[in-house]
């Protein structure tokens, strides 16, 4: 850039030689193409029943979960994979739906907050809850239970420190953590006996 030329002068020139290449067509739009859509089937049983659907490759399983199947207790909090709200099971591990692509689960066991009970018989974790008064607005509730069952399953319900290590990726914005710890080591100690 000529030392003559100020800043001012340079973005003005600049911007008036932009608008003379479109003024003159010599800036022509070309329709966007894109390719197919490609959909992928995908078999996976949910809560112990099969389900198959032929998804495009983008849909997170909390998509299929909640949009297509209806099954709305696995719910979209962050949709960054930072809260939990969205947390199940993939053949028996914790995982947040909404980091989790559907087609990454073909072949899969999911559970999600719907599968934890047995029919009408609410699984321990469900009734501690309940019993410790464990929520309040309840929209984090279903990820917490289904963590807290993994959290169970997985060792880590041995004293109220550990509880709230292992349960650190669920957030609850009611902050009802001191409840949440004491019915995770209540329903622990329910299903060790």
């Amino acid at each position: 850039m000529s030392p003559d030329i100020t800043r001012r002068a340079f973005i003005q020139s600049g911007s008036c030689a932009g608008a003379g290449l479109l003024a003159s067509n010599e800036v022509v739009a070309q329709p966007a193409t894109s390719a197919p859509k490609t959909n992928i089937h995908v078999a996976m049983k949910i809560n112990g029943v099969a389900h198959a659907a032929d998804l495009e490759p983008r849909v997170t399983l909390l998509d299929y979960l909640h949009d297509r199947l209806v099954l709305t207790g696995t719910r979209k909090g962050c949709n960054e994979g930072a809260c939990g709200a969205c947390t199940v099971l993939i053949d028996g591990k914790r995982m947040n739906a909404c980091l989790t692509l559907a087609v990454q689960c073909a072949g899969r066991e999911v559970t999600t907050v719907e599968g934890i009970a047995q029919g009408q018989q609410l699984h321990p974790v469900q009734q501690a809850f309940i019993d410790h008064d464990a929520f309040q607005c309840g929209y984090c509730t279903p990820g917490q239970v289904v963590s807290a069952v993994a959290c169970i399953k997985e060792g880590h319900a041995t004293d109220a420190a550990t509880v709230r290590e292992w349960m650190s990726g669920n957030l609850c914005r009611c902050a009802c953590y001191p409840q949440i710890t004491a019915a995770v080591l209540d329903a622990a100690q329910r299903l060790r006996t």
